[in-house]
Parts: C-alpha cells; structure tokens; sequence
C-alpha cells in the first residue's frame, strides 16, 4: 500500500491553475523528485504537502492518514528550504534543537548531538549562521527537520544556492542520509542531472500536470513527449517527414523522433560505415564544437538540419570545425514520440 498518496489535488491562484488534477504515489523509504521549470507548480505541490498552502480539491495522505486539512505543526512533515532560514541569534545545536524545546521533548541533546555528528557538523555545536559556509547552514537545516522524526521530509531546491563542487558533496551526503534513516523524501529541482542522482522515481511537470513518471532510467531512455525528451536528455527532436527526408527513405511514422546526442557517432566520409541494416547514415558539415567536462558536443549540419553529437573527449580524437563528416544513427535508439 502506498505511503504517500496524492490524490487529484488542484490548485488556483485568481484564474491561474497552478495544480491540475495532480495525483501521485510513493512508497515508505522511496527519494522521489519533482522536476521541472520554475513556474511548472512543483514548489506549490511541495508546500501543499506541507500545509503552507490550502489545496482547492483533491487530498493527501501519509501512512494512511489524511491531512489535506491538517496544520503544518500536525502533519509530522519536516521542510528545508533554498534560504536555509536559520536563527541567526542561535548557536547551530540551538537551531536544532529549537523545535524540541517547542514540543518539551525528552533526550533533546543526545538527540541533536546524534543528528549533528550524522550531518558532520561535530565541533560546530556552539558556532552561529554567519560563521558557517553555506553548505554548512544548509547541514543545520537539514538535521533542524531530520530530528524531529518526520513521516516525510521535503526539500525546497536546497542545493541550488551552492557552488558546483560543494553541491556535489551534498547530493552524496543527502542521498547517505536518507538511506541510513529510511525516510521518505520528496526533493524539487529544476536540475535533470541532480534529480537523477539523486532520485529513485522522478515526477516531471509541466505547467501544473504531472506529464511523465518513472525512475532516472525511464525517463531518460523513454520519453513519452517532445517536452520530456528537450527537457530530460538534450534529445534531438526532429519532424518525422523532416527525418524520412534526412535518411532518404519514408521508414517512420509518427509526428516526431527522439535521438539522444550519444547515440550518434561520427566517421570521416572516408571511413567504412557499420552496415546499413543496423544504422542510418547522414553526411553533414561540423558547424561548432563545444567541451562541458569530458564530453565534447559537436554541432552538425546535415540537409538543412541540425544533429547535436556528443562524444568523449580523448586526445587526438577531436574532429575539426568545417570538416565533412558522416553520422551513424542506430536505428534502435530512435523514439518515435
């Protein structure tokens, strides 16, 4: 049976649906991630879960109990946000401990020292917000909701304020941490390669509606739309007449094909060609090159079309801007949206 169920949730500011008829489950223990665009309702789904915002329709439910209508206090729902929003008049054990102390409950040090030295703050106990680095706070924040045992946590794109290298090591240390604890967690990002490093079942949206679902692998190898796939993986997209034309021959039908940037492969016109019946292949122009890491992605045009190519960088295997090229197209890897 599911842990958390949402249930045809909607929500309106004025005339604007920000939720439409959103449903979705998870089970105890799952890293689930909200992913799109900023404006695409994710952050408001979040809250609503939260009880920072009052749903028009529809219901929620953790462990099988409803608290569409709870307050925030009575969900057993613990939230971090992007801002950290620490006290900044209180050490870093006393904004753990803050809400505790609120509830009077029992064991409240050892409780928060087992959650500093669990998020690697020991030694920080008695420094204030502004003596930390932002990854730091962003540890206080994230054990000041961890302590209080919540059913569920949620995370407000907390990462997103960090530089790349500190980011990283958090995403680790996130991803430790609910595992070692079990706790079911629901994370919004605008960031594909932080919800798939993350997640185990990820939600895209888009303008209020949950438009595909599944785990990393899932969505990225199988994307249901155009959206999906300009979104999830870089995917060329290209008409499906527009690609019959590239290929010569009228083999697909449909509106449009998918084909992610790795799957191609580039050979000098020259070069023998893998055979016909397992590829397409394109004779095209490089037009740009680019380098993000290890990666190189070249930009090929090939009969008045565009095909990004992405290959891994090594040396003495760099094609040449200008050069004639031939591009291989697995017939497999590609998706008729």
């Amino acid at each position: 049976m599911s842990y958390i169920t949402i249930d045809q949730v909607t929500k309106r500011y004025e005339n604007q649906v920000v939720l439409n008829h959103i449903s979705l489950t998870l089970q105890k223990g799952e890293f689930a991630t909200l992913l799109g665009q900023s404006g695409c309702g994710k952050s408001t789904l979040l809250r609503s879960i939260a009880g920072l915002e009052e749903v028009d329709r529809g219901r929620i439910l953790v462990d099988q109990r409803d608290i569409t209508h709870l307050s925030p206090r009575h969900r057993e729902v613990g939230m971090v946000f992007q801002s950290y929003a620490l006290f900044p008049n209180m050490t870093v054990f006393d904004n753990i401990a803050y809400g505790l102390k609120m509830k009077k409950q029992r064991n409240i040090k050892s409780r928060v020292q087992n959650m500093i030295d669990m998020v690697d703050l020991t030694g920080k106990e008695g420094s204030y917000p502004h003596q930390l680095s932002g990854g730091q706070q962003q540890r206080v924040a994230l054990a000041r909701a961890l302590v209080m045992e919540p059913k569920v946590l949620l995370l407000d794109e907390p990462l997103s304020a960090l530089d790349a290298k500190i980011r990283k090591n958090l995403q680790r240390e996130l991803k430790r941490i609910q595992r070692e604890l079990e706790i079911t967690t629901i994370f919004v990002t605008h960031d594909q390669e932080e919800a798939m490093t993350l997640s185990d079942k990820i939600f895209i949206m888009n303008e209020g509606n949950i438009v595909q679902s599944g785990s990393p692998s899932e969505i990225y190898t199988s994307p249901v739309n155009t959206f999906v796939a300009k979104f999830i993986g870089n995917y060329n997209v290209l008409n499906v007449e527009v690609f019959n034309k590239l290929i010569r021959s009228p083999e697909l039908t449909g509106n449009e094909v998918a084909i992610r940037p790795e799957v191609l492969q580039l050979t000098p016109v020259e070069q023998e060609t893998i055979p016909l019946q397992d590829n397409w292949t394109v004779k095209g122009v490089i037009r740009d090159i680019s380098m993000t890491g290890n990666v190189l992605r070249y930009e090929v045009e090939t009969d008045g079309s565009i095909l990004h190519v992405d290959s891994l960088h090594h040396q003495g295997g760099k094609l040449d801007q200008g050069s004639p090229i031939r591009i291989l197209i697995p017939k497999k890897e590609c998706i008729v949206l």
